[in-house]
């Protein structure tokens, strides 16, 4: 079943166009690589499926369900979640409350107080954070950063993931540790549509790959089929193919 798709998604900034005419598709339950050189479009993709910015021209559909121009909480509050390429967390809060907003602001029926403390100490223990979440966010590792960053994302009970460079910054130990909770994030039953430059992470955990460029789609397939495409070689993985 398709959960989500763009039709001629197109975004102008000045003259210049950031993504243009780009369709995708997305299915229930896979998780969708979005690759490309740097400025190719992939944030502001992501920036236009979660509402942060307006297509002009282009449709964007989620569940069958035209989402295009829709406010951002609202298209949170349908099932869209999603992390971001600067980790933005609350710095100065604790680490539970960081995941707390997330399970009282996001959910589309509004939980109880200890429905919303029993979310939140699940997914603490599923991003693997129980143990800090007493301390300030700014006292954690970027790694955890991000996992926590997850974790308020996942609070709010997402159909859709939309993970912006999970993985940068991160070291081999820790780009391993997040494939991993990918892995179990999917197993949640959750579709993923992430945006990486760690090909390894990409070619392992993705089931298809769209690849951007100059904000155009310049090629989707599985990932043996982008490895091998001379026109994906050519302009953004290069020797990246043998990581």
């Amino acid at each position: 079943m398709r959960i989500l798709e763009g039709e001629g998604v197109t975004k102008y900034f000045g003259g210049l166009s950031a993504v243009a005419d780009v369709d995708f598709t997305v299915e229930e339950g896979e998780v969708l690589g979005l690759i490309g050189p740097n400025g190719a479009g992939k944030t502001t993709l992501f920036n236009l499926i979660s509402a942060a910015l307006v297509p002009k021209p282009g449709i964007i559909k989620f569940k069958g369900q035209n989402i295009t121009g829709m406010k951002p909480y609202k298209i949170c509050r349908l099932g869209i979640a999603r992390t971001f390429q600067t980790v933005k967390i609350f710095a100065n809060m604790p680490v539970s409350n960081n995941v707390l907003v997330g399970s009282r602001f996001g959910a589309s029926q509004r939980m109880s107080p200890a429905e919303a403390d029993k979310t939140t100490a699940e997914l603490l223990e599923f991003v693997g954070l129980s143990n800090v979440s007493n301390i300030p966010a700014k006292d954690l590792t970027l790694a955890n950063q991000k996992r926590l960053e997850v974790a308020r994302a996942l609070a709010t009970k997402p159909e859709l993931l939309l993970l912006d460079e999970l993985m940068a910054g991160l070291n081999q130990t820790e780009v391993t540790q997040a494939m991993e909770l990918l892995k179990q994030i999917r197993g949640e039953g959750i579709t993923v549509i992430m945006i990486e430059h760690v090909m390894k992470a990409i070619m392992n955990v993705c089931d298809r790959i769209i690849v951007l460029h100059h904000g155009q789609k310049i090629a989707e397939g599985t990932p043996q089929e982008i490895a091998t495409s001379k026109t994906v070689i050519e302009v953004y993985l290069g020797e990246q193919t043998h990581a």
